[in-house]
């Protein structure tokens, strides 16, 4: 009997442990593979000396009552630090954080003098629950914010936010739920479901195993992951730094200048930045890349700058 009282209080504080949204369950320290090191040097030739200033994690933390995956990385050095979270692109397995991932994203932004935060989204990388490819799952990137709290050289009040490919729907989607983030980049982001269903059929694919009600009401799906038909409702004092490729593939960079477009027309602060033959990853155009993208953070989530007046003016 005194087993059984045991094993019940066990599971009811591991029950509500997970229901506290946004506290990290678990943390261990993560070490880069060599040949994932050895793979990226000649990409990062200072990468050796990077990964030494830094230090990278893996955690599990709490979102809906799920168990939700992830990793972060900061600077050794003590102090307070402002944090960017990296919202992954790609489904499933498909684009899932990895060593590549975090050499290139998380360890970089870390180097800048940043904690950077990546979710792995529900259902990935020994998580519980599935997800939606636009749907609940945003509630995993939300609820990295209060994950902050536990990470004592994470600057609450400075947090931006970078999205890659689908991550760039998923940054979009996040800023219609929250005014904390000070500034946002999306590069290669999908803002145009329908677009990318006509040039990629094979995306329907992964809406319709991904997105519940696909089937029911094809087009109300479509549309709710597709930021240029909410662009009002994204938060109006994040400013936003838009990047593509005029040679990605997957997503066009007539949906990244639809979203500009809209931008422009509400007097949103947006810029944009088209690279002259880049594909999806940008990988041309990598350090021009980085040096913009952490221009554009140092502004406006380092220094805290506000966005310049964005109704006409001057002489």
């Amino acid at each position: 009997m005194k087993k059984q009282f045991i094993l019940i209080i066990f599971f009811s504080y591991q029950l509500a442990s997970l229901a506290q949204d946004g506290r990290i369950i678990s943390q261990a320290s993560y070490h880069i593979a060599d040949s994932s090191i050895k793979q990226w040097q000649k990409t990062v030739p200072d990468l050796s000396s990077l990964l030494n200033s830094i230090n990278i994690y893996s955690i599990a933390y709490s979102s809906d009552g799920l168990k939700v995956t992830g990793y972060f990385s900061e600077p050794k050095k003590e102090g307070k630090y402002p944090v960017i979270i990296y919202n992954r692109g790609g489904n499933r397995n498909f684009g899932a954080l990895s060593d590549g991932q975090i050499i290139r994203i998380l360890s970089i932004v870390s180097s800048w003098g940043y904690i950077c935060i990546a979710s792995q989204y529900r259902g990935n990388g020994g998580g519980q629950g599935r997800e939606e490819f636009g749907g609940e799952e945003v509630h995993d990137i939300l609820n990295l914010i209060p994950c902050l709290n536990a990470i004592k050289k994470a600057d609450t009040s400075r947090i931006g936010m970078w999205g890659w490919s689908r991550g760039g729907m998923m940054t979009y989607l996040a800023l219609t739920k929250t005014n904390k983030i000070k500034a946002a980049v999306v590069s290669s982001g999908m803002a145009d479901a329908f677009e990318t269903t006509k040039r990629r059929p094979e995306m329907d694919t992964v809406f319709s195993e991904l997105a519940p009600g696909y089937f029911l009401n094809r087009d109300s799906v479509l549309r709710a992951r597709s930021a240029v038909y909410w662009v009002d409702k994204i938060c109006s004092t994040t400013p936003l730094l838009i990047i593509t490729g005029s040679a990605d593939w997957r997503v066009s960079a007539d949906e990244q200048m639809e979203m500009v477009d809209t931008l422009y027309k509400l007097k949103r602060p947006v810029r944009f930045q088209l690279f002259e033959g880049g594909q999806h990853n940008l990988s041309e155009f990598f350090n021009e890349v980085n040096e913009t993208t952490k221009l554009f953070f140092d502004k406006y989530v380092r220094d805290s700058l506000e966005h310049p007046q964005m109704e006409l003016h001057g002489n």
